[in-house]
């Protein structure tokens, strides 16, 4: 199977959150199995100049925004049985930010997503899926739905969206993208890409894309509902037989105590003397006081609201009160990084923070700390409770998104879980659960360990989600082999999905089986049309005499009113095919018109 990614970020060559390190660890996960996978991002300028250095030149080509064209080159570099393009563009790319302040997100966004489809001919590469990923390419399926349907290299091709966060959808005034994009008035309607009166890059990825997945089963759950649909929870509930929560997995070879160079002794799940080595040199790094027997609560991320630091910033006294020590590392809101460098100059020795995105110091903090504590407000996944347990440290984390997938509250009397969970956003439930965790850490030492265990030996690897990727792809398969292609136009968006459409799909599935069954089918056809054509020597001459003659007279009879019947559907044709035509980009190549009348007669077939 031949499948694209494209995303706006992608480790190790550029990285501000999770969606770096999905789209990281998923491609080679799906490459090992054999498939020819490929992953496009943007060229930016921060990426480390030991890659750079190793890019070839593939292609360069302009692409059409509005009444410019601008210059696109494509960079390419192989690194662990994976294809990387790198999409060039100095004037969009070329800044010291991925995602900035400079106003023009979405011409750069639209660049990329329009640079994505013209350089398939030119790599030369033809997917059977494009994997696209958050709002940055959400406009990718709906231009290929749109503007590049019928061309005979992009007809065949299947759109799989990924929402890592639907908190951030990339919402633009409706006439910049339509300047930019060259679109057509009609697809700015409530059922496509309008959205309040603007255009909604992420909402466009929703629509025209043939399957949505998230990031977590509890996840795709949760944004159905308003509480936390962020305006879009009609839309998802219309398109729910088309969404599914997948839940991340994790670089199981970068994440591994036993092997980890960053750490400073390694240890295993059958030797954790190398944890309490690591406990003792963070101390020392960050300035702590070295006491082996207190407990460290580490936080690694962004320092946002959606963490759920408002809880933290609550009751940050009560929790310091405690006999433990509270390490920091993230970057983000002001707000936060003035809270956590009041606790380290009012608590010295106790807290340590340090706002900056270290890699190293993170595998660390991993290795050193006790407990993990996270009480996001939401979470579509999470990757950092996953590393803590897979470095023993246990988690602390309210159950929401992926973070309710993924731990389990410790149970006293069945002894089930693998850490400490709350569910109600509150401070001090928050509080009351890291006392709980304290006791276990202080009085129960078998059921500590026993909980490490089982966080160290729990498989986050992306086998077991990578699969479920390719069941996904294959789900598109059928289309891809000719059994038909999806309607042109979008689901119904803001209202759950009609019984005619629902009739539709129930119909198109009993049709699987059929395609599979194809070659004994058309054997069956052939002896049919063979049957009907002998027929007439068996039936009497009279009759068929009085049958052509009826039909003659019939024929000579009416000519006019089959002039006229044949007439009108020649002229319906005509406005549509000019419509496909002005919404056909000015730089996309001209389709074959055998393709076309294909293309119609399939459409024809589907109503």
């Amino acid at each position: 199977m031949k499948i694209l990614f494209a995303a706006s970020e992608c480790v190790p060559f550029c990285k501000t959150g999770g969606l770096a390190d999905v789209v990281g660890s998923l491609a080679p996960a799906l490459a090992e199995q054999g498939h020819d996978v490929r992953v496009i991002i943007p060229k930016y300028s921060m990426i480390p100049d030991e890659y750079e250095h190793r890019m070839t030149h593939t292609a360069d080509f302009e692409v059409s925004l509005g009444w410019r064209r601008q210059y696109c080159g494509i960079e390419q570099l192989e690194r662990g049985g994976v294809t990387y393009y790198f999409l060039d563009n100095r004037y969009y790319f070329g800044r010291n930010y991925i995602y900035g302040v400079g106003g023009d997100e979405h011409e750069r966004f639209a660049f990329f997503c329009r640079g994505v489809l013209n350089a398939l001919p030119l790599i030369p590469f033809t997917p059977d899926i494009i994997h696209a990923h958050d709002w940055q390419t959400g406009m990718i399926p709906a231009l290929l739905r749109i503007q590049y349907a019928g061309l005979p290299r992009y007809d065949s091709i299947r759109t799989v969206f990924t929402i890592h966060n639907l908190q951030y959808q990339g919402i633009f005034g409706i006439k910049d993208v339509q300047d930019m994009l060259g679109l057509a008035n009609n697809v700015f309607t409530d059922d496509k890409l309008e959205y309040f009166g603007n255009v909604n890059f992420m909402k466009a990825g929703i629509v025209y894309a043939d399957e949505v997945t998230t990031v977590s089963p509890s996840y795709a759950e949760e944004i159905q509902t308003a509480y936390y649909g962020e305006r879009l929870d009609g839309l998802l509930r219309a398109r729910h037989n088309h969404l599914t929560g997948i839940l991340n997995g994790i670089d199981v070879r970068e994440y591994d105590p036993a092997t980890d160079p960053s750490i400073a002794q390694n240890y295993s799940v059958k030797d954790m003397s190398g944890k309490a080595a690591s406990k003792r040199a963070l101390q020392e790094e960050l300035g702590l006081e070295v006491r082996p027997d207190v407990p460290i609560i580490a936080m690694i991320g962004r320092l946002n609201s959606q963490k759920g630091l408002d809880l933290v910033d609550y009751v940050i006294a009560d929790i310091i009160r405690e006999d433990l020590q509270l390490v920091c590392l993230g970057m983000g809101e002001s707000r936060y990084v003035n809270l956590f460098s009041w606790a380290e100059q009012n608590y010295p020795g106790r807290v340590a923070a340090s706002f900056v995105m270290d890699h190293g110091l993170a595998h660390r903090i991993y290795a050193g700390a006790d407990l993990f504590l996270m009480p996001s407000a939401f979470e579509p996944c999470g990757l950092s409770q996953m590393i803590a347990l897979r470095y023993g440290t246990v988690p602390v984390v309210r159950e929401t998104g992926g973070l309710r997938d993924t731990v389990l509250s410790y149970n006293e009397y069945t002894k089930d879980g693998n850490g400490f969970t709350f569910f109600n956003y509150n401070a001090h439930d928050m509080l009351n659960v890291i006392r709980r965790a304290l006791h276990y850490y202080h009085n129960e030492r078998e059921v500590w360990a026993l909980l490490q265990e089982r966080g160290m030996t729990a498989d986050f690897s992306w086998l077991q989600s990578s699969r479920i990727y390719l069941d996904l792809y294959k789900k598109l398969m059928p289309a891809l082999l000719g059994e038909g292609k999806p309607a042109d136009k979008p689901a119904a968006t803001e209202t759950p999905a009609p019984k005619a459409k629902r009739v539709t799909k129930a119909a198109a599935a009993k049709k699987e089986p059929a395609a599979k069954k194809e070659p004994a089918a058309k054997a069956k056809a052939a002896p049919k049309a063979t049957a009907v054509k002998k027929e007439p020597a068996t039936k009497a001459t009279t009759a068929k005499a009085t049958a052509t003659k009826t039909t003659t007279a019939k024929a000579k009879a009416e000519p006019a009113a089959k002039k006229a019947t044949t007439a009108k559907p020649a002229a319906a044709k005509k406005p549509a095919a000019a419509k496909k035509a002005a919404e056909k980009p000015a730089d996309a190549p001209a389709a074959k018109p055998a393709t076309r009348t294909r293309k119609a007669k399939t459409e024809k077939t589907e109503e």
